[in-house]
Parts: C-alpha cells; structure tokens; sequence
C-alpha cells in the first residue's frame, strides 16, 4: 500500500528519485500513464497486469473506449534504477507539466506524481470539502 505526500526536484537530465518507502513496493520496472486531473499515476509491473485484465473483462462493449484509449496509448513501462531514480517520457512530463518542485503521493495501489501548484490546489479543495 503506498500513502503520504513527498516534495522531489528533477535533476538536469529530467530524473527524479522515488521515495525509498515506495521502492520496495514498486519493484524495479514499474508503469507510469496519464492520470486524471493532470498528473502521472504509477503501478507495479504486476498490478498494471490486473487492471489490463480488468479492461479486458469488461470487452469492448460494456467498457468505455475512451478509459481503454487514454490511459492505455499513454502508458510506459519504465525501470527505476540502482540509486531509486526513473526518467519519465517527454510527453507524459509534459501532460503533467511537471517543473520543480514536484508532489508524490501514495494512493493505496498507486504512486501519483503531481505538478506542486497543480497539487497545492487540489489539495486545499480536498481539504475544504472533507474538512
């Protein structure tokens, strides 16, 4: 289960380092794709499998091809490397408009990666609406 909130900066070759909490549970291949409200959301290689199955199950008829499209065109398969870093492709940091600082967060079977004033904002909405 991934949970808490991380602020990381990319570096000059567009890595950034994970948080170590987060490794062990990712594995060293993980997949990143476009998430909702503009940010990367990140799987373990073995969960990504799940829910490509999930997908599949429900066939092209009962699933919402639009779900299926934006989420599946927009995936990579990426590794993190031996000191905890990963590169993300130029078009998904670009989808998320990820500049420094940037926002990790666990959310229970994923790792979201955010935009900081994107997330800033969505976090004061939460909070507003939960509090």
């Amino acid at each position: 289960m991934f949970i808490g909130e991380y602020t990381h900066t990319v570096d000059e070759k567009n890595r950034f380092s994970l948080p170590a909490k987060f490794r062990q549970a990712l594995g060293r291949r993980i997949v990143v794709t476009r998430g909702k409200d503009h940010c990367l959301f990140l799987y373990p290689r073995q969960t990504w499998v799940q829910i490509s199955q999930e997908v599949k199950k429900l066939g092209h008829v009962e699933s919402d091809p639009r779900y299926a499209r934006f989420t599946f065109s927009g995936a990579s398969e990426i590794e993190i490397d031996s000191i905890g870093r990963i590169l993300i492709p130029e078009f998904l940091r670009a989808f998320a408009e990820l500049k420094n600082p940037i926002v990790i967060t666990g959310v229970h079977d994923r790792v979201e990666i955010w935009n900081d004033k994107r997330w800033a904002a969505y976090r004061k909405k939460l909070e507003s609406e939960y509090a």
